[in-house]
């Protein structure tokens, strides 16, 4: 059997650049090297290309990768059939690339860019495309499209950074009038919790909304809903299938960037602590959400569900989400049935489809 030749994206200039190397670990560890040639790619925070030269993928998280002997300068060209380009002092090597894993989470990965260069270039890519990783990573459009299905959600009111700037005191006032505290503050175009706020009063809002302006001029507030964090793994194209559900213990005031990724506080339940009716629920609606996007290859869907009134309240979708050690999406379909190596050969054929 002809081997496909992966690339492999990692690192990135946005905030879960450590993120994504973590992930990336995973990603390569799990590539059978019996069906691919592996060309691992990282993007330094600087924006350099660097086709990585070395075999021990714990370099990635380690920080050490960018040292490796081994590395050249690299790129994947924008005119088709040209793949990646990587260079050797005044040489150019050209390598013909099948597919790209974009293992980057976040600005500039998971946000229509990368998936843009891979359409120009020709390359299939796994993952959704431009439109849909534009609309899912941007979650005020998200809330939007969710709102044209009818899609149950928490209250949110978008806040642009001229709207702080202008009138602080009549922005607080409509906001407390919007809502009741407490309340969530996010970017609007961020993941893994990153600059994500939850206020109790108004200076701790007022805090909230210079935090999450550092990271985007365009801001969302939501209602706070008190109940348990479930989550949902989607896998397909145009017929996608959904895992069964996890649940998240935070272990902290909210599952925030350093539960997910540095704390050990947080637990997982998989499966979720709920009925199985609402289990199903969970499912459907994600797939709902998933196809209104016109999502591709995979996604992970968060929901919140009420303690009292065990009411579904959709939350957001992730079109990349993390594979680390301790990430819910791989985790999910492992406990399906579906090992690692497997779900990563899904996604590439699915990327190929």
């Amino acid at each position: 059997m002809k081997k496909l030749s992966v690339c492999v994206l990692f690192g990135g200039m946005s905030p879960e650049h450590e993120v994504s190397l973590r992930s990336a670990e995973f990603v390569l560890n799990n590539l059978d090297p019996e069906r691919y040639h592996v060309f691992p790619v990282g993007i330094t925070k600087e924006g350099d290309w660097i086709l990585f030269g070395g075999t021990d993928y714990r370099m990635l998280p380690a920080g050490t990768w960018q040292n490796c002997e081994q590395n050249r300068r690299a790129t994947i060209s924008p005119v088709r059939g040209q793949g990646l380009l990587s260079f050797e002092g005044d040489c150019v090597v050209r390598e013909h690339i099948d597919v790209v894993f974009p293992v980057l989470h976040g600005e500039n990965g998971e946000d229509g860019s990368i998936q843009g260069l891979m359409q120009l270039a020709g390359i299939c890519c796994v993952g959704s495309m431009v439109a849909a990783s534009a609309a899912a990573m941007d979650k005020a459009m998200t809330k939007l499209v969710a709102d044209k299905i009818g899609i149950r959600q928490a209250k949110w009111q978008i806040v642009l950074k001229e709207n702080l700037e202008k009138n602080e005191d009549a922005l607080l006032r409509k906001l407390e009038g919007m809502f009741e505290y407490p309340v969530f503050v996010k970017p609007a175009r961020t993941g893994s919790s990153v600059g994500v706020s939850k206020a109790r009063n108004r200076d701790q809002l007022l805090s909230a909304l210079h935090k999450a302006m550092e990271f985007d001029t365009k801001i969302l507030v939501e209602e706070f809903i008190e109940g348990q964090e479930v989550e949902v793994a989607v896998l397909g194209n145009e017929i996608p299938a959904a895992s069964g559900c996890g649940e998240i213990e935070a272990g902290a005031d909210f599952y925030d960037y350093e539960a997910k990724y540095i704390s050990d506080t947080s637990r997982l339940y998989i499966p979720a602590r709920i009925s199985e009716e609402t289990a199903e629920e969970i499912r459907e609606t994600a797939i709902r959400i998933y196809e209104a996007l016109g999502c591709r290859g995979l996604s992970r869907v968060d929901f919140f569900v009420r303690f009292k009134e065990q009411e579904v309240v959709f939350n957001e979708i992730n079109t990349l989400p993390g594979f680390t050690s301790i990430s819910m999406y791989p985790r999910l379909f492992e406990a399906s049935g579906i090992s690692n190596r497997e779900l990563i050969d899904t996604l590439i054929r699915l990327a190929m489809e």
